[in-house]
C-alpha cells in the first residue's frame, strides 16, 4: 500500500516532530511503507532510541521543550533542510496546535492530521460543545455562556443541579477544574478555579457542567477522509486513572451491549463529520452507571492508547494516512486488548515521577499478540525534562479474561532496575477482583487505594535461601573464571567453594531484607547441595545457574520445591524476578563504604572508587528518600549508581558531570537533621 495524500503527492520522507515511544512507533510504520524518516532531538535526547532508529536526525536545541520540541520554526527549518514532504506530530507537543498545522500548510508541507479548522473547533471546549449539540451528539447539561458574573454562574449551577464541575474554557490536563458538591462551596471553588486558569492559560473564563458521579471514561476511535466520509473503530475504556492521567486502557469497553456500542460509534462519527475530520481522531465520552453517555471532548490527534484499537481491528492507524482503511461493514471487532503504561514513578509516594538510568531492563518477548511500545533501551535514562513513561505494554487475546491473564504474565517479565516503576502497582491493579469483574470507573484507584498499594512484606525464608544460593553460585562462577585465568590451584580463591575439603564447611552470611539484617548459616554438603539455617529453621537447598537471551536464571529447589527466577546482582543488591513476583535482597556493605558517621559529612555517600561523575540527578535543596539515585559514576568501565543512604535534603553537591572523584571522597552533603544534631551532641 502506498502512503498517498489527497493532493496526490506521494510521501517519500516524513519528519516526526516528537520523541520517545511514539516517534519510534511512527518510524516503524514508515519503514514498513518504504518511507524515509527524519528525527529531531533536543540535547538531552542526543543518544536516544528514536535518533538511532531514524534515517536522519537533526538537533533542535536545549532540553526544555519550549526551546526544542515546541519550537515550530526550528522544526519547519529541519523539514526544509531534509526535504521531508510531511510532518507527523505524534501526540502531545505540537499535535493539537492549530498555528503549527497552518504554518505547515503555508510552507507547502503536509501536516499529517486533521485540517487546522478541526483543531481550532475542538480545542476550545465551549465551541466544541455547541458544535456537538447541533450535530445531535449527546452533551452534558451545562453553561458555556459569555456572562461570567458570579451571580449568573451560580444560577446556572443551581439550574443544572449539584454536583457540578467548574472547568476553565481553555482547560486541559486537569488544570482549572473543580468539583462543587453544594451551593455553599460554590463561590470558594469558583475563585480557586479562576486563579488556576489564569495562571495556566492566562484566561480565567470558566464553564459549568453537570458532574457525573463514578463516571467511566469511554472513547471512540474515528477515522475520516477528505470526501466527508468517516468510520468508527469501536471504543476503548480508559477509566482507570491517577492524577487525571490514564494508566491502563482496554478495548472494547467491558460490559457494554452491542446496541450501546453501535450508538457510541455512530455518535462519534456524527462528531467527526461535524468538523470535517480527516485522519485518526478520538471522541471522548463520559458514561454513567446506566450506560448513558455524553460528549466530553475530541482529541484531534493519535492517542497514546491507539494500539489497543489496532489490536482488536487488525489495522495500522498510522499507515492509513488520510485514506479510510476499511468501510464500516468491513471493520470487525475481534478479541480483547489491554495496554498498561509503565512509568518511572513511585506509587507509594503519590505517584511522584522519577528520573534516572535504566540500569537493567528486560521485557517480555514481542509477538503478534504482545506489543512493547517503547523509546528506551537498557542503559538509557529517563530524563527529568519529559514525561516519565518508559513503555506501553499491549496484549491481545480472544476474550477479556484471557487478555488479563496474558497482561499479568507479561508484566511479571517486565523487569527494571535503577528507578522506581509502577509495575508492581499495575500487577496489583490488574489482579484486583473489581478490575477483573470489569467494574471500572475514574475513582477506581482512590477507592481501592489500600489494596492496590501493599506495603513491603518481609521476604519469605525460602526467598532468602534463593538469594543466598544465587550469591554463592555467582561467587563460585567468578572464582572458577579467576582460577582458569590464574592457573594457580593453590590460590586461596580456588577453594572458596569449600568443596575440596573433606569436611563439610559452614560459613555465616548476612543478607539485608528491607531494614532488617538476616543471619544465614550455610553448610556446604559433599554432594554439592547446601543446608541453610535461618533462625530455628533449616532448609535443604540445591540448584544451578544458566543463561538464556543475555539473562542469568537461577534454577533451584528449597526443601524439594522447585522454582526458576531471573537473577541479577548489581552493586550490593540481589534481584530475583519470577512468576510469583520480584524480590530485592541487599548485601550489607561495610559502614565506611555506604556513608560516614553523622559527624563527618552528615551521612552523605562516598565515592566507592576513583572514577568519573557521569550523571548528576540532584541539586542543592532537593528532598530525597533513602535508595534514590543521586549520581552515576563510571569506574573501570562500569557504571555505579550512588544512592541516598537515608531520607533527607541535599545541602551541597560536590561534583559536576564530567569531574573526577577520588575513592572515599564525599559526593554530596545532606542538611543536618534535628536527630543528627542530637546524636552528635
Amino acid at each position: 500500500m502506498k502512503y498517498t495524500t489527497t493532493t496526490g503527492r506521494n510521501i517519500t520522507k516524513v519528519l516526526i516532530a516528537n520523541r520517545g515511544e511514539i516517534a519510534c512507533r511512527v518510524m516503524r510504520t514508515a519503514r514498513k511503507l518504504g518511507v524515509q524518516s527524519v528525527a529531531v532531538y533536543s540535547e538531552a535526547d542526543r543518544n536516544s532510541m528514536h535518533v538511532d532508529m531514524a534515517d536522519e536526525a537533526y538537533s533542535i536545541g536545549p532540553a526544555p521543550s519550549q526551546q526544542s520540541y515546541l519550537s515550530m520554526e526550528k522544526i519547519i527549518q529541519v523539514a526544509k533542510t531534509s526535504a521531508a514532504q510531511a510532518i507527523h506530530p505524534g501526540y502531545g507537543f505540537l499535535s493539537e496546535n492549530m498555528e503549527f498545522a497552518e504554518l505547515c500548510k503555508q510552507e507547502g508541507i503536509i501536516f499529517i492530521g486533521p485540517p487546522p479548522s478541526a483543531i481550532r473547533d475542538m480545542g476550545i471546549k465551549s465551541t466544541s460543545k455547541s458544535i456537538m449539540a447541533a450535530a445531535g451528539v449527546p452533551v452534558v447539561e451545562g453553561y458555556h455562556g459569555e456572562d461570567q458574573s458570579d451571580q449568573c454562574l451560580k444560577e446556572h449551577a443551581g439550574r443544572i443541579g449539584y454536583p457540578v464541575m467548574i472547568k476553565a474554557v481553555r482547560g486541559g490536563g486537569g488544570k482549572g477544574m473543580r468539583i462543587v458538591r453544594s451551593e455553599q462551596e460554590f463561590q470558594e471553588q469558583l475563585e480557586s478555579a479562576r486563579r488556576e486558569a489564569k495562571k495556566s492559560f492566562n484566561d480565567d473564563a470558566v464553564l459549568i457542567e453537570k458532574f457525573v458521579d463514578t463516571p467511566r471514561h469511554v472513547e471512540v476511535q474515528v477515522f475520516g477522509d477528505h470526501h466527508g466520509n468517516a468510520v468508527y473503530l469501536f471504543e476503548r475504556d480508559c477509566s482507570v486513572q491517577r492524577r487525571h492521567q490514564k494508566i491502563i486502557e482496554e478495548a472494547p469497553a467491558p460490559g457494554i451491549k452491542p446496541e450501546v456500542r453501535k450508538k457510541l460509534g455512530e455518535a462519534a462519527v456524527r462528531a467527526a463529520k461535524a468538523v470535517n475530520y480527516v485522519g485518526a481522531g478520538t471522541v471522548e465520552f463520559i458514561m454513567d452507571s446506566k450506560h448513558n453517555f455524553y460528549f466530553m471532548e475530541m482529541n484531534t490527534r493519535l492517542q497514546v492508547e491507539h494500539p489497543v484499537t489496532e489490536m482488536i481491528t487488525g489495522t495500522d492507524l498510522i499507515a492509513a494516512g488520510e485514506k479510510i482503511p476499511l468501510s464500516q461493514e468491513e471493520i470487525t471487532l475481534q478479541g480483547h486488548a489491554f495496554e498498561a503504561r509503565i512509568y518511572a514513578e513511585d506509587p507509594s509516594n503519590n505517584f511522584m515521577p522519577g528520573a534516572g538510568p535504566l540500569v537493567h531492563l528486560s521485557t517480555p518477548r514481542a509477538d503478534p499478540s504482545t506489543r512493547i511500545e517503547t523509546g528506551v533501551r537498557q542503559g538509557d535514562e529517563v530524563s527529568v525534562h519529559y514525561d516519565p513513561m518508559i513503555a506501553k505494554l499491549v496484549v491481545w487475546a480472544a476474550d477479556r479474561q484471557a487478555a488479563l491473564t496474558k497482561l499479568r504474565y507479561s508484566l511479571r517479565q517486565y523487569n527494571i532496575i535503577g528507578l522506581h516503576t509502577n509495575i508492581d502497582f499495575l500487577l496489583n491493579l490488574s489482579g484486583h477482583p473489581e478490575f477483573e469483574a470489569g467494574n471500572v470507573h475514574t475513582d477506581f484507584i482512590p477507592q481501592h487505594h489500600k489494596e492496590l498499594l501493599l506495603s513491603r512484606k518481609a521476604a519469605a525464608k525460602e526467598s532468602l535461601c534463593q538469594a543466598a544460593l544465587g550469591l554463592i553460585l555467582k561467587e563460585k562462577a567468578m572464582t572458577d573464571a579467576f582460577t582458569l585465568q590464574a592457573h594457580d590451584q593453590f590460590s586461596p580463591f580456588s577453594s572458596s567453594s569449600g568443596r575440596r575439603l573433606n569436611i563439610s564447611y559452614t560459613r555465616n552470611m548476612t543478607l539485608k531484607d528491607g531494614k532488617n539484617n538476616v543471619a544465614i548459616a550455610v553448610t556446604y554438603n559433599h554432594d554439592g547441595s547446601y543446608s541453610m539455617q535461618i533462625e530455628d529453621k533449616t532448609f535443604q537447598v540445591l540448584g544451578d545457574l544458566y543463561s538464556e537471551e543475555d539473562c542469568t536464571y537461577l534454577k533451584c529447589s528449597v526443601n524439594g520445591v522447585a522454582s526458576k527466577a531471573k537473577l541479577i546482582i548489581l552493586e550490593n543488591t540481589i534481584y530475583l524476578f519470577s512468576k510469583e513476583g520480584s524480590i530485592e535482597i541487599d548485601i550489607p556493605v561495610p559502614k565506611y563504604l555506604s556513608s560516614v558517621s553523622s559527624e563527618g559529612t552528615q551521612g552523605g555517600p562516598l565515592a566507592p572508587m576513583t572514577g568519573t561523575i557521569e550523571k548528576v540527578f540532584v541539586k542543592a535543596g532537593d528532598k530525597v528518600k533513602a535508595g534514590d539515585s543521586l549520581m552515576v559514576m563510571i569506574a573501570m568501565k562500569m557504571e555505579h549508581t550512588i544512592k541516598a543512604p537515608k531520607d533527607g535534603t541535599i545541602k551541597k553537591v560536590f561534583y559536576r558531570e564530567g569531574a573526577q572523584a577520588n575513592r572515599h571522597t564525599p559526593l554530596v552533603e545532606f542538611e543536618e537533621e534535628e536527630s543528627d544534631k542530637r546524636e552528635s551532641e
